[in-house]
């Protein structure tokens, strides 16, 4: 029975401590069992990540598995190795499976009847147990089974919606508490009936956290249940009961040699002691030794060449005893040695037939002396079994390497021709003769310290800190640059510009602090106190009003940002109309379907979400489409002249300047619709307290474009983009993201899905989680809109090509160069510390965030230039049907 994201702290307690009241009287028969020596349980750890598919295969077969599994996890394919289920097959045994359908997937053909549910549609908590639970008492009646898998998905649904602490939870424990009662009692009249034995054991599969979430390495995500129901155990106290720590990975050879079939060969896996207190002595240290056996072969495989037979012992003398040896030297050497010193005490305990039951001592040292062996060979092959080989990951980190080089000799001459021109341009800026900056050495500066707190695990737990610092110190300094322009702007008359530029600074600045303390991100400190977390406490109707609040401005600032575009009032207003109809619809939606920090999962909500992404959609691509083919066409009578005509090198030149015009015009809607339209989607799709947030990071972008737009040219290009993509970053972990799989959102996955798909339900967690990182990545649209470009055009120019490239180039290569260098270090990194303690539990999941982010990245960027391109083609042909057409005229 697999009570899936049961935290065993639910039922046995945590530091020596039962459960509290609550718990405890939410499953009283199982209590009572535990407290009656019926039943022995144990603290399993399950190794990260703690993700439903690697921790079943891991209890089946005893194998460590890879964070690969998390990708896996969500298409599951058939298990290949060796594995438990595979054994019962092949001696002939019946088994049936009832609950997750991840089990169909992996074991396709071994169950004679089956009823699988889907394990992510966690909006359901109620159903997704019921559709188990109808076939239980069928089940238990019949005796044509051997083996009966039940596994419960409603708990962990409970804890993704709403936490360790939901209202919810109690009930589920009581339903699960009820469940394990009919299984108990009914196993009870079966063996007084003379039908056999039957052995329950309940089981979990990874904890959860408080928010309910999981896939890291916290305690409280890998602390899961192993409770054996029916065995003739000993156990007479609670304690004993309640209070054992075990790995996950030991179920296998456990179960393996209770059942009687072969232990799994790639187990790493060693048996539970006190399961077998019941056997003999001989059959205790058979099993053990069975074990060893498999383990050793194991080692044998990894190994080449290591044999025990003829292991050099410093003892001497006839007898066995005498030949025990310490163990010391390479782990070749040490596990030889201690396979050979558990034989020979065995061999010495068989030898004494006489007073082999009166020589306890000598049994207990070979008990001893097998675990010490199985617990130096596990740890090790655990170890072993997340061993790549480095020549193919070295390989991989040149091509990586090299494709990062080629990247940034792009961005260099894209960088060196821009500054050519200039210079050519605007020999009158002071700032642009100087060739080096403050916030240039401050950027390159905060790349070199990214680079280096990616070695450290602690600064990679904490990453937040490093974003928040390096996003506020560029706006301080883009602070002080204001300041200085606005003394010289005082000569010229021009203080409202520099003022508002210095307020945008500002409103950057305090923005950003209100981000940075509405979650205690990370992992060190996630349980200190934060925004979210006084507005949580506060209320369900506090939390909603805020929504509501937040929805009204998020729409009042949009259309008083699209409202500021001057031109094609007409235009402007359907485009705005569309986005209103969404704006009003999300808001229908957290009035009537959003009850404080859950969600409905009603078929009219569903219905009216799946509105929503209709229309947010249609209206966006509308707007992207048609806009570059409604924009009115104006050229000048300057250009519109004769001579210009007559010239044989100004007709490109004016073009691609009316060409600019109109690009600018149209990217700037266009820039707003994406901005909108992902605000929006947010506001419907994170968590009810991340609603503000949302705002903000909103604010933080217009403020960004307005400080641009008066800034000018005293800021590099590159320079600006970065900006972008450091606040990006810093919003990320502002929402609450961290390093650690089990900050994902999995809840928000479902909103508006009326049945599960995997695609849909990856693509929704995606936007989810990467909220901040694209918002500001598609802000570029705008941004290439309100910078001067003017500069880029040349009478030399004459292919097109050349202004496209430089108009794109610094807004889509300076966030791929940024990704690329830090995506090529890391695996570098990750590479060096293969063999590092917390590779598993922090270097891997964070490798995983930076594959992503990765994709994030390119997703952007792509959307970016294909965006900017289509408007640059189609205003480029309408422009010269134009110009044709004025020239016959």
């Amino acid at each position: 029975m697999v009570i899936d994201g049961l935290p065993a702290e639910f039922v046995l307690g945590k530091d020596g401590k039962p459960p509290n009241k609550n718990l405890m009287e939410a499953m009283p028969y199982t209590q009572s069992l535990l407290g009656n020596g019926m039943a022995v349980g144990y603290h399993a750890k399950a190794a990260p990540p703690t993700v439903t598919m690697p921790r079943l295969k891991a209890m089946v077969s005893g194998a460590i598995g890879g964070f690969l599994d998390v990708a896996l996890n969500f298409n599951t394919q058939a298990m290949v190795d060796d594995n438990l289920l595979g054994q019962f097959f092949k001696i002939g045994w019946k088994m049936v499976m009832l609950g997750d359908e991840t089990w169909l997937k992996l074991f396709p053909g071994l169950f004679m009847r089956h009823d699988g549910v889907s394990s992510f549609f966690v909006k359901d908590t109620v159903q997704v147990d019921q559709n188990v639970s109808r076939h239980l008492s069928h089940e238990l009646s019949r005796d044509d089974w051997d083996f009966l898998i039940l596994h419960y998905l409603g708990l962990d649904h409970v804890g993704h919606t709403g936490g360790r602490n939901s209202a919810l939870m109690a009930p589920k424990l009581t339903e699960m508490d009820d469940v394990v009662k009919m299984i108990h009692m009914t196993n009870i009249v079966n063996q007084k009936n003379g039908q056999g034995k039957t052995l329950l054991v309940i089981v979990s599969d990874h904890g959860m956290t408080e928010s309910g979430n999981h896939g890291g390495s916290s305690y409280e995500e890998t602390d899961s249940l192993a409770l054996f129901i029916g065995l003739k155990n000993d156990v007479s106290d609670y304690l004993s009961s309640t209070h054992n720590n075990v790995y996950q990975v030991d179920m296998a050879p456990t179960l393996a040699l209770l059942l009687g079939v072969p232990i799994p060969k790639n187990n790493v896996g060693v048996l539970i002691p006190e399961i077998f207190g019941s056997l003999s002595e001989d059959q205790q240290l058979k099993a053990l030794e069975l074990n060893s056996w498999q383990l050793l072969r194991l080692l044998q495989a990894q190994i080449p060449g290591l044999s025990c037979r003829n292991h050099p012992c410093d003892g001497s003398g006839g007898d066995q005893e005498s030949r025990i040896t310490k163990c010391y030297g390479s782990i070749e050497r040490i596990c030889c040695c201690l396979y050979t010193n558990a034989a020979l005490l065995k061999k010495s305990w068989m030898s004494k037939e006489v007073s082999r039951y009166n020589s306890r001592k000598d049994y207990t040292s070979s008990i001893a002396a097998y675990y010490e062996f199985l617990r130096t060979a596990s740890e090790w092959l655990s170890c072993r079994a997340t061993d790549k080989p480095v020549s193919l990951l070295t390989f991989g980190i040149a091509a990586m390497l090299l494709s990062c080089l080629i990247l940034l000799s792009l961005l260099f001459h894209i960088y060196k021709e821009a500054h050519t021109r200039e210079m050519q341009c605007l020999f009158d800026l002071k700032s642009i003769m100087q060739t080096w900056c403050l916030e240039e050495t401050f950027v390159l500066g905060v790349i070199m310290i990214l680079i280096v707190c990616m070695t450290s695990s602690s600064l990679v737990e904490e990453e937040q800190y490093i974003w928040h610092f390096m996003a506020s110190t560029l706006q301080l300094i883009c602070l002080r640059k204001a300041m200085q322009s606005s003394v010289h702007s005082y000569s010229k008359g021009q203080n409202k510009r520099s003022g508002l530029q210095m307020s945008s600074v500002f409103v950057l600045l305090i923005s950003g602090r209100i981000l940075r303390g509405w979650h205690q991100g990370g992992v060190n400190w996630i349980n200190l106190p934060d925004i979210s977390k006084w507005l949580e406490q506060a209320g369900n109707n506090n939390v909603k009003s805020v929504q509501l609040v937040t929805c009204l401005l998020v729409i009042a600032l949009s259309f008083y940002a699209l409202f500021l575009y001057g031109s094609n009032k007409n235009i402007v207003l359907v485009i705005g109309f569309s986005f209103l109809m969404s704006g009003l619809l999300v808001l229908q939606h957290i009035l009537k379907h959003q009850d404080g920090m859950f969600g409905a999962s009603s078929h009219s909500s569903t219905a009216l979400v799946q509105m929503i992404y209709a229309v947010l959609g249609v209206s966006t691509s509308g707007t992207v489409i048609a806009l570059p083919w409604l924009v009115p066409i104006t050229i000048s009578e300057t250009y519109s002249s004769h001579d210009v005509y007559m010239s044989t090198s100004a007709p490109s030149e004016v073009q691609n300047k009316s060409l600019l015009v109109q690009l600018r015009e149209c990217l700037y809607v266009i820039g707003w619709a994406y901005i909108s339209c992902w605000c929006l989607l947010q506001l419907l799709l994170q968590l009810t307290v991340n609603s503000m947030p949302i705002l903000l990071l909103l604010v933080q972008t217009l403020a960004s474009m307005m400080y641009i737009s008066y800034n000018g040219r005293h800021h590099k290009q590159w320079v600006e983009v970065s900006a972008f993509y450091f606040l990006g970053m810093a919003g990320h972990y502002a929402l609450g993201n961290s390093n650690s799989l089990a900050t994902i959102d999995v809840a928000g996955a479902f909103i508006g899905i009326s049945s599960h798909s995997t695609v849909l339900s990856g693509i929704l967690m995606f936007i989810i989680t990467y909220a901040s990182p694209m918002l500001f990545i598609l802000s570029m649209v705008m941004y290439i809109s309100l910078k001067d470009t003017s500069y880029f055009v040349s009478p030399s120019d004459a292919d097109s090509r050349q202004l496209l490239k430089m108009i794109i180039g610094f807004p889509c290569l300076v966030p791929l160069g940024l990704n690329s260098i830090l995506l090529t270090v890391f695996t570098i990194v990750l590479l060096v510390m293969r063999n590092h303690l917390f590779i598993w539990s922090v270097f891997y999941p964070k490798y995983i965030y930076v594959c992503t982010t990765t994709v994030c990245v390119d997703i952007g960027v792509s959307v970016v230039a294909a965006t900017v391109t289509y408007a640059y083609s189609m205003l480029g042909l309408r422009i010269k049907k134009r110009f044709k057409l004025s020239h016959q005229q």
